[in-house]
């Protein structure tokens, strides 16, 4: 995973490893903010959370081999 800010939003690049993904990740402090939510990222290719918001977005190279 690696955090960005785009326009004023947070948005986590996911890798395979990341899969299946949830929010929060757990990987920094806050992480218990809200309930442990599983966001089905495959199919679009990004997804927000309903919670907080953060944009998740697959890396190009998972979304070029189809995952």
């Amino acid at each position: 995973m690696r955090d960005l800010v785009e326009q004023g939003r947070r948005v986590v690049e996911v890798d395979a490893e990341d899969l299946p993904l949830h929010c929060p990740t757990g990987r920094k402090a806050g992480f218990s903010d809200h309930p442990r939510v599983f966001l089905p990222i495959e199919t679009k290719g990004e997804i927000l959370c309903p919670y907080c918001g953060t944009l998740y977005r697959l890396k190009a190279s998972l979304k070029a081999r189809g995952h």
